[in-house]
């Protein structure tokens, strides 16, 4: 679904993305992992078309995105940012309509088939109750799990989302990352990134470790989570134990899919 081969990309002088290549396949859940500055939002940016000049190739569903609009590139890719802060004081509903502008006439507005896509977005996450809440007035996993709706209205079926529980409690990062996982399970694409490998062991497919600007290891979990590389990603010394052999075993009460984390 989203292939990258060679990409390399610097700002002036300074090399920040040398030769990375992966490939994320539809179903699965990527984690990129790596520590703050490695270069992970530089790549989603690349990725997404908002860096130009960067060397390599870029495909989704086989099309180059290098001449993509941003209407086009939204068709095919979703991005959900570490943050959202509307300026004004939109309701829930309004937020996820957003989503279905994409397919939408530059001039036209979202009617009743927009609002069903918004409404079925809400009800797949389990907040359809707060459609009519404003943004601001939700905690800080409710916003995500609201931007994740919009997204997916937006009927894309790669998404991309930069560090999605980065500033949330222990709770509601287990929740968002159920949420997510679960939509990768539904025929997405998701790619994330991440600095927690324990996230990364719990909920992903496969992994990318990125360092100093290079892929360092791409594999399962299993493969890449050890205490060698973890030792070299992150420069301390440290010992990987897994508390489970099986990831089915770790439940997660009352999440919102009633699946436990596999």
């Amino acid at each position: 679904m989203v292939k990258v081969d060679h990409l390399s990309f610097s700002y002036g002088e300074k090399d920040v993305l040398r030769e990375i290549s992966f490939e994320a396949e539809e179903g699965q859940l990527l984690c990129v992992l790596g520590s703050n500055g490695v270069g992970k939002s530089t790549l989603f940016r690349c990725i997404l078309g908002l860096l130009t000049g960067y060397r390599g190739e870029v495909t989704v569903h086989g099309t180059s995105t290098r001449h993509l609009s941003t209407r086009q590139m939204a068709k095919l890719v979703a991005y959900i940012p570490q943050s959202t802060a509307p300026a004004f004081h939109y309701s829930v509903e309004d937020i996820v309509l957003m989503g279905t502008a994409a397919s939408l006439h530059p001039m036209a507005v979202p009617g009743k088939r927009e609002q069903e896509l918004a409404l079925q977005s809400l009800e797949k996450l389990g907040i359809a109750h707060l459609r009519n809440r404003c943004f601001h007035h939700l905690s800080g996993g409710e916003r995500q799990l609201v931007v994740i709706a919009r997204a997916l209205a937006q009927q894309s079926k790669v998404l991309m989302l930069d560090e999605p529980t980065a500033s949330l409690d222990f709770g509601n990062q287990m929740k968002v990352l159920t949420v997510i996982r679960e939509i990768a399970r539904e025929g997405y694409t998701v790619i994330q990134t991440t600095h927690n490998p324990e996230h990364t062991y719990l909920f992903a497919d496969q992994v990318l470790a990125l360092h100093n600007g290079s892929v360092l290891a791409k594999g399962t979990p299993q493969q890449v989570i050890t205490a060698e590389i973890m030792g070299k990603m992150y420069g301390i010394d440290v010992n990987v134990t897994s508390v489970y052999e099986d990831r089915a075993r770790i439940c997660l009460p009352g999440n919102l899919f009633g699946t436990t984390v596999s």
